[in-house]
């Protein structure tokens, strides 16, 4: 999707430069709130957060993929752990016209979710949840795993990475400003000097740049997710070939009540849809929302009906939506994409929760050991290795 990927550079840009902005308008404001006004302090405040655009920026470029699935704890596996999965991954890249495969990566997290990351497509990744391996069956899992594929081919997960990055330096810096304000050291040096000079309005500017800059910055990294949504749900209706799959997929999500582990503001737009809280009892506006309504999503992937190119996709889009579609119009190709229905899947959900946990234990390094005596099944942590010796059930040689 050209236009898509064209768009991305040039929101890439923005976003970079928005937030820098942001970034500089912090350190000013910490600096007034440290210096009282003082034209050095500002000076230095304002150079110091530019520093640290830069570094975090180097950072995003160098392994920002590895931050986002370190602060997911993501466990990297292969095709032993879940051959399945990495089947899936596979035949949707071969589908996608990716050039290699990404990585995979299980989450240990009861919340079914999925995220990918890559600022290259030939170092992408893409990870999923314990509790979407357990939740979703083949072909579910399939439309889960095409619509992150999606995002890694229209190079989106490269822009949210590089913003995920940028908004954490913002939220960073507003919470050492915070904590300036809470403990008092910074307020009172502040008042001291505006009894001094008689500028107090600085210490009031300050605190209100210091509470209303990271909200614009995360109005901006969540306006950037929802758009994306859409793009991605039709690009994996086309790789799959069966838009139900993803439908069902997302209905599934959508009535899951399980808090999810992972609840930081930077990854949540990641997701394929936005982690629950575990005190979420409303839901939010359009406005601070990292996704599109889920219904709606679901709605279009329905409308589709047995075409599953672009074109069904964007006239269903505008049928729920209204006004213009979502694909831009060099990804319109008038042809028809006929869907397929895939093979039956008869594995339960007790048994695809016990693999995929089977699977995160693997990749964590933990070795599985079976009792030739009486059956029972070890999982043994990396550190015990060396050390269990008998079966914990009936005492025989391992």
């Amino acid at each position: 999707m050209w236009d898509q990927i064209r768009s991305n550079r040039r929101r890439s840009i923005f976003v970079v430069t928005g937030l820098g902005v942001l970034l500089a308008v912090m350190g000013v404001a910490l600096g007034m709130l440290f210096g009282g006004g003082d034209p050095a302090a500002v000076f230095i405040g304002g150079a110091i957060a530019l520093a640290v655009w830069l570094v975090m920026w180097m950072v995003s470029l160098s392994n920002g993929d590895d931050i986002m699935l370190s602060i997911a704890g993501a466990r990297e596996i292969e095709k032993k752990d879940h051959p399945q999965l990495v089947n899936i991954v596979e035949e949707m890249t071969i589908a996608s016209q990716l050039g290699k495969p990404p990585r995979i990566f299980i989450v240990d997290d009861p919340a079914p979710n999925a995220f990918a990351v890559g600022r290259k497509q030939d170092k992408a990744a893409v990870a999923v949840t314990t509790g979407l391996l357990g939740m979703m069956n083949r072909d579910e899992l399939q439309g889960v795993v095409a619509h992150e594929l999606a995002h890694i081919k229209n190079r989106d997960v490269a822009l949210m990475t590089t913003a995920g990055i940028m908004l954490g330096a913002i939220v960073l810096l507003a919470e050492i400003g915070g904590r300036a304000l809470w403990y008092g050291g910074a307020a009172r040096r502040s008042r001291s000097s505006s009894n001094n000079n008689n500028n107090a309005w600085v210490v009031v500017i300050a605190i209100v740049v210091i509470v209303l800059t990271p909200i614009l910055a995360q109005l901006m990294y969540f306006a950037l997710s929802r758009r994306r949504e859409y793009l991605a749900d039709a690009s994996g209706a086309l790789f799959t070939r069966y838009p139900e799959g993803l439908a069902s997929a997302l209905e599934k999500l959508g009535g899951g009540q399980v808090a999810q582990a992972d609840k930081s503001k930077v990854t949540a737009p990641m997701y394929i849809v936005r982690p629950l809280a575990d005190d979420e009892k409303r839901q939010l506006s359009a406005s601070f929302s990292t996704h599109p309504p889920l219904d709606r999503r679901i709605r279009i992937l329905r409308k589709m009906g047995g075409n599953a190119s672009y074109d069904s996709y964007n006239t269903a889009f505008k049928s729920v939506q209204g006004g213009a579609g979502v694909i831009g119009a060099r990804s319109l190709t008038g042809e028809a994409v006929a869907t397929v229905k895939p093979e039956p899947d008869s594995s339960t959900p007790r048994q695809r929760t016990r693999v995929a946990s089977d699977a995160f234990l693997s990749a964590s390094g933990y070795e599985r050991r079976e009792c030739s005596a009486c059956g029972a099944i070890h999982k043994i942590p990396p550190e015990l290795r060396g050390r269990l010796k008998n079966c914990t059930r009936c005492k025989a040689p391992l």
